[in-house]
């Protein structure tokens, strides 16, 4: 499922990106890699998303959050 889908306060893992190369190696930088526990901190129905990843918290805009799948 995208991770848009997920509840605030849920985790869940990375399981493929749904974007072309240069979206996957940003992501990739950010450590958002296949595998990678993701939990998310902030779902509103509009605006960025905020997530934690490795212990760093990113926010990333609803488009990208959308074409990340998670498990």
């Amino acid at each position: 499922m995208p991770l848009t889908m997920v509840e605030q306060g849920k985790k869940v893992r990375l399981v493929s990106v749904d974007g072309g190369h240069d979206m996957q190696s940003r992501l990739a930088a950010m450590g958002l890699v296949p595998g990678a526990e993701i939990e998310v901190l902030g779902n509103s129905s509009r605006g960025p998303f905020l997530i934690a990843v490795k212990g760093s918290r990113l926010m990333i805009g609803r488009g990208m959050a959308h074409k990340i799948l998670v498990a």
